[in-house]
């Protein structure tokens, strides 16, 4: 009896093992320790058993690639750096990585160091210093964007992200890290920046921007990340639509493997002004943004812990869900808010799921209700995530004998 007993529970667990390893990036915006209130969120405050990668947003470069802190004192002085990758004592199967990039760093700098040899091995050098003395596990690469916005170089930036990632991936498989990238979601902007099927081969995964679809910049109401077609939008030419199965599709067929595409899903939301406030649907006519929320601070953006909250505590609100696409938005008076939600979150998840993707990526931890305000737990968000990722783990093991692995 106990033989078998044993049996059974090695079967099991080599199962759960044959799950291909579902992933988890949690990006944390390190500039949250900066809030006030409720709103302020510290390294202490992850829970390092919701994510499987953590992502330490942002580090720099200069024109010759070398790899900056871009906050010194709280990065280095204060020890932020230590402190999260400190955070694989509590779990040591966490992997920690630092970023590169984001939208505030634009892409001028990186045009000039993706092109010139001595600029990229300059730039591996110091990145790779910087990752080794703060006990990181990789880089995520986030050079917003190749061959757009302030670029230098057009074109050709294209071609020398793949060298860049080609001499990161070489110089980074002697120490045994990760090498990552985030990249434009949808199919009109990522045509311009990559050579998909070269990204995908040297990279560990490719985290795909599935959000900032629409907002505050667009002349009429639309969902930050909706799933599909959305209410308002014409079918005609569904394909070029901005939304997460276009930019997803987009992607497996040009070239990146399902098990390293990685989803990308927002935890916060876009508000907009509406021209009307009796015409409130998605795709009504606005102009400019809405609200911002209490402690991040930026019109046209809310986080979704202080947008819950005041959902909460503000009955006056209504919220709908968008039956196409599979989001919520809620208006009150002139503002519009799109957000995502637990139930748009289930549907994602499920989504990501029914498409074998390797995992889900968030921007950005510090906006889940960490403190459990609106009655759902606390990181009600990244709990789903975890839950339905799980579920869709099961039903592949019933799917595959155990011992099948497809890698």
């Amino acid at each position: 009896m106990g033989l078998i007993l044993l049996f059974v529970l090695g079967f099991c667990a080599s199962a759960v093992f044959a799950n291909d390893d579902k992933i988890v990036v949690c990006y944390y915006g390190t500039w949250a320790t900066y809030r006030t209130g409720l709103g302020k969120f510290d390294v202490d405050d992850i829970d390092p058993f919701l994510c499987t990668h953590l992502v330490y947003a942002f580090i720099g470069i200069n024109a010759e690639g070398t790899a900056l802190a871009l906050d010194p004192e709280l990065d280095v002085e204060r020890g932020n750096f230590k402190n999260f990758t400190s955070l694989k004592e509590k779990n040591p199967n966490l992997k920690t990585l630092v970023a590169v990039g984001g939208w505030s760093e634009g892409s001028a700098n990186y045009s000039i160091m993706a092109a010139e040899p001595e600029y990229r091995q300059n730039f591996i050098n110091t990145s790779l210093a910087m990752i080794l003395e703060y006990n990181f596990d990789g880089l995520d690469v986030d050079w917003e964007y190749p061959n757009r916005r302030d670029t230098v170089h057009g074109e050709d930036d294209i071609e020398n992200f793949s060298t860049l990632l080609k001499e990161l991936r070489e110089e980074f498989d002697n120490y045994g890290l990760l090498l990552t990238v985030a990249v434009a979601a949808v199919e009109e902007a990522a045509v311009q920046s990559y050579d998909v099927p070269s990204v995908a081969k040297y990279v560990d995964y490719i985290g795909v921007m599935t959000y900032d679809m629409h907002g505050a910049w667009d002349s009429v109401t639309g969902h930050n990340a909706p799933l599909f077609i959305s209410e308002g939008e014409s079918a005609e030419n569904e394909s070029t639509l901005y939304n997460v199965n276009n930019a997803v599709q987009y992607w497996l067929s040009a070239g990146c493997p399902p098990e390293k595409l990685v989803m990308g899903v927002p935890f916060y939301g876009r508000t907009f002004n509406l021209s009307d406030p009796s015409v409130n649907a998605p795709n009504s006519p606005s102009n400019g943004a809405g609200l911002a929320g209490p402690y991040t601070a930026e019109s046209g953006f809310i986080g979704y812990n202080e947008f819950c909250y005041i959902l909460q505590n503000e009955s006056s609100w209504t919220v709908q869900t968008d039956n196409l696409a599979k989001v919520p938005y809620a208006f009150l008076d002139y503002n519009w808010v799109s957000f995502d939600n637990v139930e748009s979150m289930t549907a994602k998840v499920e989504y990501a799921n029914s498409f074998n993707l390797r995992g889900i990526m968030l921007w950005s931890i510090e906006t889940d209700d960490f403190h459990g305000l609106c009655g759902e737990g606390t990181f009600p968000l990244l709990n789903t995530i975890n839950t339905v990722l799980a579920e869709g783990s099961t039903e592949a093991r019933h799917n595959n004998p155990p011992h099948h692995h497809h890698h």
